[in-house]
Order: structure tokens, then C-alpha cells, then sequence
């Protein structure tokens, strides 16, 4: 297999890697704070340029400083990924404690009466009403957030990508070029999915507004539980 046909797959890697299970926990309690397409999007975008700017400094390290990433090393690196999804997963369920979805009956003139869900929240004005006023703020406020969580989970898989790739492709600057297209195949498999998920939180909460706390607590505790997983995995 020649050079280019490795780093062209570097990007279909990258887009396979950020499927993986934590990743998309991650992602997921953070696009669960969002109703938009277009910022759930965005913070897919902010995720995989995190952990790509992780990859290539620690590359860049290990291929030209000559440093040196031990297996207790990585193993740390993975237990702080397990505390952030447990601090992820137990902020979106606070999340959703504090905005508490129930449903209740009205009956209106004319009309019988119907069922309808709605969220007590922080102060007198609904879910709804507070995203619309936060939404000009939020729509150009880098999502420093999703940056930093994709900068995390790029430690912890950074010392089996660069032993791989250093393997497999001689010379720091190919092996540089492949972790580049690896973090490029990984922003666009996790904006992808970020906005997908995004969507589906944004039909649940418009029409089936029970079915958007529930999707969302599944959520936050299987972010809580692969990050206990994570944790006790290394002692």
C-alpha cells in the first residue's frame, strides 16, 4: 500500500473513529443543550478540530521532540476522558432536573380538553421563551466548550494513532499529513452526527415533548456510565 492510498484512508478512518462510543456520548450531552441544526453543527465542527489539534501537537512531540507516551501515561489520559463524560452526563441530567418536563390537562371554550408537556425552568419564562432570547448570543459565541471536550478525547487517543502511524509511514512529515487528514475525516463524521442528533432533539422537543427528556436522560447516564467504565478500567 503506497503513501497516498494511506492518507486517503486516513479520512475515512477519521470519520469511522469518531463513531466511537464516548465520542459520541460526548457530543451528544452537548448537542442536548441545543434545538439547532446549525449549532448542533457547529459544535460536531468545534469537537473534531479539538481533538485534531490535540492529535498533531502530540504527533508533533512524539515525531520531532522525541517524546515519549507511556502505557501508564495513556491510561491517565483515559481516565480523564471517564471524568468528563461523568461531568458531562451529570450536567445534562442537572440540565433536565432543573427544567422538568410534565405533562397536564386544559380544557379551552369550544374545544375538548388535550394534554400538553411543558418544562419549569430557572425564572418565569419557559425552555422556549429563554433559548430564543440566548439564541443571538449563542449563534456567535465559539463553542469553546465542544472544543475542549474534542482536545481531551484526542489524548486519550493519541498514543495508539501515533504508534500506528509511525509504523506504518516514514518520516515526521507524512506521518503529520496523515493525522491532519485523520482529524479532518473525524470533524466531518462527528458534524455529521452531531447534526443528526441535533435534528432529532430539535423533532422530539417540538412534537413529542416527553420523548425529548426521555432521549436526553438516556443520554446523560450512558455518558455517566462510560466514563465509570473508563475510570475503573485503569487503577
Amino acid at each position: 500500500m503506497n503513501t497516498l492510498m494511506i492518507l486517503g484512508l486516513g479520512v475515512l478512518l477519521g470519520m469511522q473513529h469518531a463513531t466511537e462510543a464516548d465520542h459520541l456520548a460526548a457530543v451528544a450531552t452537548l448537542v442536548g443543550r441545543e434545538r439547532s441544526l446549525g449549532r448542533g453543527l457547529r459544535l460536531g465542527i468545534a469537537w473534531g478540530c479539538g481533538h485534531t489539534l490535540t492529535l498533531l501537537i502530540v504527533a508533533g512531540g512524539v515525531g520531532l521532540l522525541g517524546w515519549v507516551i507511556s502505557p501508564e501515561l495513556a491510561g491517565r489520559f483515559e481516565q480523564v476522558v471517564g471524568a468528563m463524560l461523568i461531568a458531562l452526563g451529570a450536567s445534562l441530567g442537572w440540565k433536565l432536573w432543573r427544567e422538568r418536563f410534565h405533562f397536564h390537562g386544559h380544557v379551552h371554550s369550544g374545544a375538548g380538553a388535550h394534554f400538553h408537556g411543558h418544562a419549569h425552568g430557572k425564572g418565569a419564562r419557559t425552555p422556549r421563551q429563554r433559548h430564543a432570547a440566548e439564541a443571538h448570543r449563542h449563534e456567535h459565541r465559539l463553542p469553546a466548550r465542544s472544543l475542549l471536550v474534542g482536545m481531551v478525547h484526542g489524548l486519550a487517543g493519541s498514543a495508539a494513532l501515533v504508534l500506528i502511524v509511525g509504523q506504518s509511514l516514514p518520516g515526521a512529515a507524512s506521518q503529520l499529513a496523515y493525522i491532519a487528514l485523520f482529524g479532518l475525516g473525524s470533524i466531518i463524521g462527528m458534524a455529521l452526527l452531531s447534526g443528526a442528533v441535533a435534528f432529532s432533539i430539535n423533532l422530539s422537543a417540538r412534537r413529542l415533548t416527553g420523548l425529548h427528556g426521555v432521549f436526553n436522560g438516556v443520554v446523560a447516564a450512558l455518558s455517566v456510565g462510560l466514563g465509570l467504565r473508563l475510570l475503573l478500567v485503569w487503577p
